[in-house]
């Protein structure tokens, strides 16, 4: 009976998702009011109300070092895009489709899906990368059911979305640092990629964009040179810029390699592509250079709980995301814009932002309750090792509901990380394991699914499309859980 007390507020926001009356900020305020008087009344753990303040506060601050990336995302994109064509721009000079053969055609559509809409992803988050996917290819003339699965396709590197943030907050949880967690995130994003790739193969080939086994071959080539890029990338730099770095090159060689521009073309679209160039820039030497780091890091840092990630205004990617939004104006003379756009990216930021305040401070209160630990115990008692066994399954359900990981993570990463103490198993492949089946697995999200019929106007067809998705689905979840027996047979 404590342990189904002890799963109300999970239970509650995993319920309320799914009714579909509560959107996700509902359903975490309703799951964070559970959350308190469970701890309080129930929790193991000594809990009063310098206890739960404290939870509160810690909470607080995660999503206080969380915020930037998804603000200054936001804010640099809009500003970055305003008045210039972007990278994803379907009209930039050498992408155009027109009375392009079947094979540009066809390498148009893997750069569209495999590398802007990640990129784009990564920048800002929030299904920018779907819109960018979905801009490029749209002169393709793709019927609306395979567009929207090409759409879906551009959040196949959600991990490190919306400049990581979901993984730093995963790494807050699991209080592992966030670049471990990104490279060990890269096994199962690994093992999911071939199933991408076939769902991408079946999809173009059904649209009537199908072609030889050697230009798949030359497409799954591309994909591992990006995950071969991604993974030192990930370690040097963190997940916050690690994609960009490693997928900005390739975006140029890739553009290079198939349109094949004259120099007054090529100085046009690098016209356009500067802000995203020079920000990489700057974030890669802030990374890469220690003395550069040590500095900015040094000028101001705040960290009020020492188990938790510090916060430095002058180091933090999402002080030089805002940075590069307001220097982007200047530099083009559009400063009015700045305020307008600063209003506009809180508004469209502001219910990512207020999930993760609210799930993170839910998390903090079970776990400085005993709750998350204790109910970890009770797991390991009743099924040992293979406990771990349900986190893919658990993990995958809330994100697909949730259309984010954020909430499986901040629900259920304590209890997956006192877990994997109390089997002796490895923290951060445990961790990994849990961010990237609630990350991944949000592609199947009807939320994600709802945003791609409407960019590729196909509203009504979602049944059609989930039909055509669950195949897939179901090789993932397998493969995932080969990811779980794998950590377990690796003690």
């Amino acid at each position: 009976m404590i342990y189904l007390l002890w799963s109300l507020p999970a239970l509650a926001v995993i319920a309320a998702i799914g009714s579909g009356r509560l959107d996700t900020i509902r359903a975490a305020v309703l799951g964070l009011s559970i959350a308190v008087p469970v701890a309080v009344l129930t929790g193991p753990a000594a809990f009063g109300a310098a206890q739960l303040t404290r939870a509160l506060a810690r909470g607080l601050w995660i999503g206080a070092t969380i915020a930037p990336y998804i603000l200054g995302g936001l804010l640099f994109w809009q500003i970055a895009a305003h008045g210039a064509a972007s990278p994803a721009d379907a009209n930039a000079p050498g992408l155009q489709a027109p009375g392009a053969s079947p094979v540009a055609r066809r390498r148009l559509l893997f750069f569209a899906c495999f590398l802007i809409g990640p990129f784009a992803e990564s920048a800002t988050g929030f299904g920018v990368g779907m819109l960018g996917t979905v801009t490029l290819i749209r002169r393709l003339d793709i019927a609306p059911r395979p567009l929207m699965i090409f759409a879906l396709l551009s959040q196949t590197m959600i991990p490190w979305g919306a400049m990581g943030s979901g993984t730093m907050l995963a790494a807050a949880l699991a209080h592992i640092p966030g670049a471990e967690l990104g490279l060990y995130a890269m096994v199962p994003v690994g093992l999911l990629m071939p199933v991408w790739l076939a769902l991408f193969w079946r999809t173009a080939r059904d649209a009537g964009l199908g072609v030889s086994a050697a230009e798949c071959l030359r497409e799954a080539l591309w994909v591992a040179a990006g995950l071969a890029l991604l993974a030192p990338a990930t370690a040097w730099l963190g997940p916050e810029s690690a994609l960009l770095a490693a997928y900005g090159p390739l975006i140029v060689l890739r553009y290079l390699r198939d349109a094949r521009p004259d120099r007054r073309t090529a100085w046009a679209t690098a016209r356009r592509a500067w802000p995203y160039v020079a920000l990489i820039a700057v974030l890669v030497a802030t990374r890469l250079l220690p003395a550069l780091e040590h500095a900015l890091q040094a000028l101001w840092k705040i960290a009020p709980f020492d188990d938790l990630p510090a916060w430095s205004p002058f180091f933090h990617a999402g002080s030089w995301l805002v940075a590069g939004g307001i220097a982007t104006a200047l530099a083009r003379r559009q400063g009015g814009r700045l305020v307008q756009e600063v209003r506009s990216a809180c508004k469209i930021g502001r219910p990512a932002v207020l999930a993760v305040f609210l799930f993170a401070m839910m998390a903090e209160v079970l776990s400085g309750a005993g709750i998350s630990r204790a109910c970890a115990q009770g797991m390991f008692d009743a099924l040992h090792r293979q406990a771990v066994l349900a986190t893919p399954f658990l993990a995958s359900v809330l994100g697909i509901l949730a259309n984010s990981g954020n909430a499986p993570n901040s629900l259920f990463m304590p209890s997956q990380i006192a877990l994997a103490v109390q089997a002796g198993l490895s923290i951060p492949a445990v961790a990994a394991l849990q961010h990237v089946s609630g990350t991944s697995m949000s592609l199947f999200s009807p939320v994600r699914m709802s945003m791609a019929a409407g960019l590729a106007r196909g509203i009504g067809q979602e049944r059609a499309v989930y039909r055509a998705l669950l195949p897939y689905a179901a090789c993932c979840l397998i493969l995932l859980l080969f990811g779980a027996i794998g950590i377990v047979l690796a003690k």
